[in-house]
C-alpha cells in the first residue's frame, strides 16, 4: 500500500446510536456563563443541545485499541500520548496507524481509514430531555464534593451531565483501499466493544461516562456504486446489530464485501 497507487474500493458506512448508560460529561468552554454557573459544563451545538464530537469518540477508540494491542505510546498530542509508527515496516503491519491515521509529516504513512462524524441527540431524546425534571433544559446538574486530603476541607464542585438514557445518532464511515483493511475493519468493532465496557468522556472512575452501540446499521459502498447513485443499497450485518455481535459474525460481514478489484 504503501508507495503504491492509492485506489478506493469502496466505504462501509456504520450507523446506529448511542445510548447513555450513566451521566456523560464531555466538557465545554465555560465562556459567556453568568455568574454562579456549573464549574464543568458539557460541550453543546449551537441550538444548545448536547453533542459528542467525533473527535472524542475517535480519539478514546484510538487510546483503547493501542492498549488492547500493547502498542508503545511515542508521541505527544497536547496533554495526551499516542502510538505512531517511526518506520514504514511497522506501519504496514499495524492497525491502529491505517485505522486511525499519522501525523502529516510521516512521509509514509498512507490516507487514514476511519472518519467518525460528531454524534447529535436524537429527535425522541431531546423532547424526552425536554420534559423531564432536570436542572436544565437538555442536562442535569451533579453536585459533588472533592475533600481535601490535609485540610478535610470540601470543595463543592457542580458538573453537567447529559443524563443516562439519553440517545445520539452516530455515523463513522471507513474506507477501504486494499483487501487488508476488510480485515482491519474488525478492529473498528472491537474498539467499539471496548469504550463500551470503559467510559467516555471524564470522571469515568466515578461513574460517569457508561454508553452503548445500539441498532446499527453496516452497509458497503463498493466504488461503482458511487457512479450508478445506488447508495447504501448493500447491509452486510444481518441481524448483528451490536459490537459485540458483529465481531462475532466478522468473517460472515466481510464476505458481502465482495472482490473489487
Amino acid at each position: 500500500m504503501v508507495g503504491e497507487e492509492i485506489r478506493l474500493l469502496g466505504k462501509v458506512i456504520i450507523i446506529g446510536k448511542i445510548e447513555t448508560r450513566t451521566g456523560l460529561s464531555i466538557g465545554g468552554s465555560r465562556a459567556g456563563l453568568e455568574i454562579g454557573g456549573v464549574d464543568n459544563p458539557v460541550i453543546k451545538d449551537v441550538e444548545g443541545k448536547p453533542y459528542i464530537p467525533g473527535s472524542s469518540l475517535k480519539g478514546k477508540m484510538r487510546c483503547l485499541l493501542e492498549r488492547a494491542e500493547r502498542k508503545e505510546l511515542t508521541t505527544s498530542l497536547g496533554k495526551a500520548r499516542i502510538h505512531v509508527c517511526e518506520r514504514e515496516d511497522d506501519y504496514k503491519k499495524c492497525c491502529v496507524c491505517k485505522i486511525f491515521g499519522l501525523p502529516g509529516e510521516k512521509e509514509f504513512g498512507g490516507p487514514t481509514r476511519l472518519i467518525v462524524r460528531d454524534s447529535f441527540l436524537t429527535d425522541e431524546s431531546a423532547k424526552r430531555l425536554r420534559e423531564l425534571p432536570t436542572d436544565m433544559e437538555y442536562t442535569e446538574i451533579k453536585f459533588e464534593n472533592a475533600i481535601d486530603r490535609i485540610t478535610s476541607a470540601a470543595n463543592p464542585r457542580q458538573t453537567e451531565r447529559v443524563p443516562a438514557g439519553a440517545e445520539f445518532n452516530f455515523e463513522m464511515i471507513y474506507n477501504v483501499f486494499c483487501d487488508d483493511d476488510k480485515d482491519d475493519l474488525r478492529h473498528v468493532f472491537k474498539a467499539m466493544k471496548l469504550l463500551e465496557d470503559d467510559y467516555l468522556g471524564s470522571s469515568g472512575s466515578r461513574g460517569y461516562g457508561k454508553i452503548r452501540f445500539k441498532d446499527i446499521e453496516v452497509f458497503w459502498n463498493p466504488i461503482k456504486s458511487y457512479e450508478s447513485g445506488e447508495l447504501r443499497k448493500i447491509t452486510i450485518n444481518g441481524d448483528n446489530k451490536t459490537p459485540e455481535e458483529l465481531i462475532q459474525n466478522f468473517d460472515e460481514l466481510k464476505g458481502k464485501m465482495g472482490n473489487e478489484v
